[in-house]
């Protein structure tokens, strides 16, 4: 069992929490996100310090405590000083990292910090189970001989099972987004054969390893349960294909949140409890959402992609089919004449760092007075609100920028749909083609614009989801081929 809790480190718990939850109503928009990541960043603070400075003594040494049978006995401590050495090295490297990364590898970064915590929880629940007695949840100490045995409480060797088991299945598929997004693992579907099959029996058997090791306290139950949800980690992300990503990237987050939680009720910390709840929930909430976005099942995503089917979708870009090409000088003077232009950015728009050049030929058509309007579609990039917080970056205003469910229809009414680097998102093959490994999934109606301005680097590549655009050939149609940022800005000098 776990000690009395402090009332004023509840108290500083409570007050952590409640800057979590306003940190996430922060984040719900861009106009307000600044101030959520202080709210959360003032809230981690404060559960760190209170945990630090009320479970740790300013000297290291021998500690006591006893068991629910009034058996003390002795375990050693580390120091303050020890733990805030090992809080700065992290520091240092997650303040290095934050600052050299580029915007367009964000979504390979989040992916990695999913990893880590994760892999975190494995080995406290590690920790836990061979050295109990300092977690607090030792029943008894058995003298034998060479060691005393702990008697584990059983609620607690439910809770360290499952932390351990969401814990492992978030770093090992944690890992396989890293290599997707990073380009390191292609991002088309690995369909195993029988997936569905063996990873409803690793799921069924780590469940039933979790009550054995509940009711015998066994070392090979907890082990193989390590070992099986690294495992599924692998199965179940495999065969996500990279038009599904953002999505797990947010589902990824959410088992973060619940591995945190369930190793906050193993070491009886209320602030772990809290936090990873709130994340594990939101981050469930928001897959749901974005699910319903891209018109996806919820359970065939969480499922490893269980609706995938294994003669999905084309991959080769055509060669042999014309598609008008144009020029900056072209695009200039077709937007200037236009009354609307809906600009659609792309991760093409992120990897060349091109936002704050839309911004500025954004404003230069305003001064000829043309309407411009952004269309963000949900799963635009590699993360959930990669393209906000680009345009955010570059200044665009938060009333410009619009969802796929709120502009769509006014494409139809548009002059010029200025497309720069979001291929997937803009293709109709997922409204047409039922073989696509897009298909059924909304997507921005830009072909319906009187003229279509799309920026790519060229003719030969496809999406990520490796899927080749029908609009790049249609009549209305403009393909302006080169480095995004780079047209973009010649663009902006041919309206000068």
């Amino acid at each position: 069992m776990h000690a009395p809790v402090n009332p004023w480190v509840a108290f500083a718990y409570l007050v952590a929490g409640v800057c979590f939850i306003l940190a996430l109503r922060g984040l719900s928009s861009p106009a307000t996100s600044r101030r959520g990541n202080r709210l959360g960043m003032i809230g981690m603070g404060i559960a760190v310090l209170t945990t630090i400075f009320t479970h740790l003594p300013i000297v290291g040494g021998l500690s006591e405590r006893s068991d629910l049978y009034g058996e003390t006995w002795s375990y050693d401590v580390v120091t303050i000083a020890e733990i805030l050495i090992a809080i700065a090295i992290g520091a240092v490297i997650g303040l290095t990292t934050a600052k050299r990364i580029a915007m367009t590898a964000m979504p390979q970064l989040v992916a990695a910090f999913h990893s880590l915590v994760g892999l975190a929880a494995v080995l406290v629940g590690i920790a836990a189970y061979l050295n109990p007695q300092p977690f607090g949840i030792a029943m008894m100490v058995i003298p034998m001989i060479g060691q005393p045995f702990a008697v584990i409480n059983p609620v607690s060797k439910v809770e360290m099972g499952l932390g351990v088991a969401i814990g492992a299945i978030t770093f090992s598929g944690s890992v396989i987004a890293f290599l997707k997004l990073n380009g390191s693992m292609s991002g088309k579907p690995i369909l195993l054969p029988g997936r569905h099959v063996i990873n409803l029996a690793t799921l069924a058997a780590i469940l039933l390893l979790v009550a054995q090791f509940a009711h015998t306290q066994d070392s090979w139950p907890f082990w193989a349960v390590v070992v099986l949800s690294f495992a599924i980690g692998f199965l179940l992300i495999i065969p996500i294909g990279g038009a599904d990503m953002p999505v797990v990237v947010s589902m990824l987050n959410s088992y973060s949140g619940w591995a945190a939680a369930a190793m906050g009720f193993t070491l009886g910390n209320t602030a772990m409890i809290i936090t990873g709840a709130l994340v594990g929930s939101s981050g469930a909430i928001l897959s749901y959402i974005m699910c319903r976005a891209m018109n996806r099942s919820f359970i065939s995503v969480i499922a490893g992609g269980f609706g995938a089917t294994d003669s999905g979708g084309g991959g080769a870009a055509a060669i042999d089919r014309p598609w008008k090409r144009g020029s900056a000088e072209d695009a200039a003077f077709l937007m200037q004449q236009a009354e609307q232009v809906i600009i659609v950015p792309g991760y093409g728009m992120a990897v060349a760092q091109a936002q704050h050049a839309l911004r500025e030929m954004g404003d230069k058509l305003k001064e000829h007075g043309v309407r411009v309007k952004y269309a963000i579609h949900p799963v635009a990039g590699r993360m959930p609100g990669h393209m906000n917080v680009l345009l955010a970056e570059a200044n665009v205003p938060y009333d410009d920028v619009f969802e796929l469910e709120d502009i769509n229809s006014e494409f139809a009414q548009t002059d010029v749909a200025f497309v720069i680097g979001a291929n997937d998102v803009t293709n109709p093959a997922a409204k047409t083609d039922k073989t696509s490994p897009i298909y059924g999934m909304p997507v921005l109606d830009v072909e319906k614009a009187k003229t279509v301005l799309f920026i790519k680097r060229s003719m030969g590549g496809v999406g990520y989801a490796g899927v080749d655009n029908e609009v790049f050939y249609r009549d209305n149609t403009m393909m302006l081929l080169a480095d995004a940022k780079k047209m973009v800005e010649e663009i902006v000098k041919a309206m000068d």
